[in-house]
């Protein structure tokens, strides 16, 4: 499989931002030494073109998805641009695959455990190896899919809570990489005010709900956005203190960790840029 390194980056700057700037911004995270580059592909759209963007932008880091979503990708056509691609960058691209959400597929959506199942056949059928490839699986039942059938887990908006249970489901051998959002912020009420606007479009997404909720969060926890469940969801201080945060991940039992900049500031990719700058002096070391 690829090599994701310790630390890495989400971003959906640098997909959806300006193509120059954030191609610029990838091959700086590049020499800063972050070990993954992931990009969001909930909303469909060209996901191999972007891949390839950000692959000829920079020379090291892994380009993952975090996630393909597996109702608006044919698996055939996935997999038949993998393999074209030359063996150097098929070992710098990593495919974290998703079953998103039923509000955003329509009426095509089924039961998630038995069409990612279905997807991942076709995978194999066309040669797409288990190595190149990860799901975004909040649950056990999820996970053990993902513990069988490719290099392991991406989970978004967890907490080392849900590192340490899903490391317990895994076993070892598989790998686990979390998203974990941060807000570079010393100050208690700015910084939760940013994390809840990031936080708010999530809230009724109930594979997320539900994970929240088996985390040991109440409904009115979760639809007040409690002070407890943003600290639990997002780290937020200064860098020692976002850097305390990913430590708790890794004694869980994480492989790696992508931080999420959350700024507030939209697209505009130098607010999370001067973040990821700032963090990399502690993380990357």
């Amino acid at each position: 499989m690829p090599s994701l390194g310790r630390i890495g980056v989400w971003s959906m700057e640098l997909r959806f931002g300006d193509a120059k700037q954030a191609g610029a911004a990838a091959a700086e995270l590049d020499e800063l030494g972050y070990g993954t580059l992931w990009i969001p592909g909930g909303v469909g759209g060209d996901i191999t073109g972007d891949i390839d963007r950000l692959l000829d932008a920079t020379q090291k880091v892994t380009i993952a998805t975090g996630i393909l979503n597996i109702w608006m990708h044919d698996p055939a056509e996935i997999a038949s641009w993998w393999k074209k691609l030359p063996d150097a960058r098929q070992e710098r691209v990593f495919l974290g695959l998703g079953v998103s959400h039923a509000h955003l597929v329509g009426q095509a959506y089924e039961r998630p455990l038995s069409a990612m199942t279905s997807w991942l056949d076709r995978l194999d059928a066309e040669g797409l190896p288990a190595g190149a490839r990860c799901l975004a699986a909040l649950g056990p039942k999820m996970q053990v899919l993902a513990r069988d059938r490719s290099a392991g887990i991406h989970p978004y908006l967890i907490s080392p809570d849900h590192t340490k249970a899903a490391r317990e489901v895994l076993g070892q051998g598989s790998v686990l990489a979390p998203e974990q959002g941060i807000v570079l912020d010393s100050d208690p009420a700015s910084a939760r005010e940013k994390a809840r606007g990031a936080l708010s479009h999530y809230l009724q997404y109930p594979n997320y709900r539900n994970s929240w909720l088996r985390l040991g969060f109440s409904v009115e926890e979760i639809d007040a956005m409690s002070d407890r469940l943003v600290d639990s969801l997002f780290a937020w201080g200064d860098e020692a203190a976002i850097a305390a945060r990913l430590d708790q991940h890794w004694a869980a039992g994480a492989d790696h960790v992508c931080v999420q900049a959350t700024t507030g500031k939209g697209l505009e990719i130098d607010a999370p840029l001067a973040v990821w700058r700032a963090m990399a002096g502690v993380l990357t070391a």
